[in-house]
């Protein structure tokens, strides 16, 4: 048994799909691959992400929210669906199709910079204790 990254599509194969219509096989929206520099920048968000939920998680932090370019609207993420969007765009190239989440607690969810700092803060706090007073700060 394999174990799913993304969301199950609830309507897959459904004639009644409400997204049916939506696809557009003229193939006018294919996007280039990403670049080396953006497959890059990915990864490394991959692995920031993985460092963000294990700091933040404990201290009730359920994901990241991020001022969506297209809407201008908040979109709440959760660490899972967050991590499987990244990587699908890693795979596919192109980001996928979404919609803000329903009803989200604004208080469990906090920025890629606030998350970012918090993990700046801990690192240096943590290289605070292993500087041996008498040789100074580290270089």
């Amino acid at each position: 048994m394999r174990v799913q990254d993304e969301p199950i599509d609830p309507f897959n194969g459904d004639p009644a799909d409400p997204a049916a219509g939506l696809e557009d096989d003229t193939g006018d929206d294919e996007l280039d691959p990403l670049t080396e520099s953006e497959r890059q920048d990915v990864l490394e968000d991959l692995s920031d992400l993985e460092i963000y939920q294990a700091l933040l998680s404990p201290t009730g932090v359920r994901g990241l929210v991020i001022e969506c370019e297209d809407c201008h609207e908040p979109h709440f993420f959760d660490w899972d669906l967050l991590r499987g969007n990244l990587r699908h765009l890693l795979t596919s190239g192109k980001p996928r199709v979404h919609e803000p989440a329903y009803d989200p607690d604004p208080d469990h969810y906090v920025t890629w910079e606030y998350a970012r700092g918090y993990a700046d803060g801990v690192h240096d706090t943590l290289a605070e204790g292993t500087e041996d007073p008498k040789d100074g700060p580290a270089a």
